[in-house]
């Protein structure tokens, strides 16, 4: 026997997401609730122009500070796969198009109290053109651009601290074979 779900009710939605509480029965019998996040996912991408990543510096409210990120965004248009919504990101955050996306990883963000997985994409041959920014947080973000060697070690030192950027530049390194 596993791990079973007995019930779950929503406590609240927002966007794509909901705050659920779900009750369980474990192997040996017992009942027992657990609150968390149900979420449709994300994609996040490492748009390399040369030698540099092309990063984005985000106001993220939870922390009340901006912080330097790779393009990334929610699964929130239904039937979107991960592959296109990436392509939608790189538009809407950079303006930019690939002439390749390679899928580097998929991941569980926070499984102890979220269902999210990101699907983590590396591309190369940018062309970039105007951003189509969606939202107030995409709209007053700014684009920067670090030599890849400086992302590697600003994943180290702390000036990058957004989790998903910093698996992505290391995936990114081994990738191209850098580590």
């Amino acid at each position: 026997m596993t791990f079973r779900e007995t019930g779950s009710r929503d406590l609240h939605a927002w966007r794509a997401m909901r705050l659920v509480e779900s009750s369980f029965v474990a192997p040996s019998g017992v009942e027992f609730t657990r609150t968390f996040l149900r979420h449709p996912g994300a994609t996040a991408v490492v748009p390399l122009d040369g030698d540099a990543v092309v990063l984005v510096r985000q106001f993220r409210p939870a922390l009340g500070a901006d912080l330097l990120e790779i393009p990334a965004g929610t699964l929130d248009r239904p039937g979107e796969p991960p592959l296109e919504c990436a392509i939608r990101e790189l538009k809407e955050e950079i303006g930019a198009t690939a002439a390749r996306l390679d899928h580097l990883a998929s991941y569980a963000v926070a499984p102890g109290v979220s269902d999210e997985r990101l699907h983590l994409y590396v591309a190369s041959g940018l062309t970039f053109g105007t951003r189509d920014a969606d939202g107030i947080e995409e709209e007053e973000m700014t684009v920067e651009r670090m030599t890849f060697a400086d992302a590697l070690a600003a994943c180290a030192d702390g000036r990058i601290q957004d989790a998903k950027t910093i698996i992505g530049v290391l995936l990114a390194a081994r990738h191209l074979g850098s580590a």
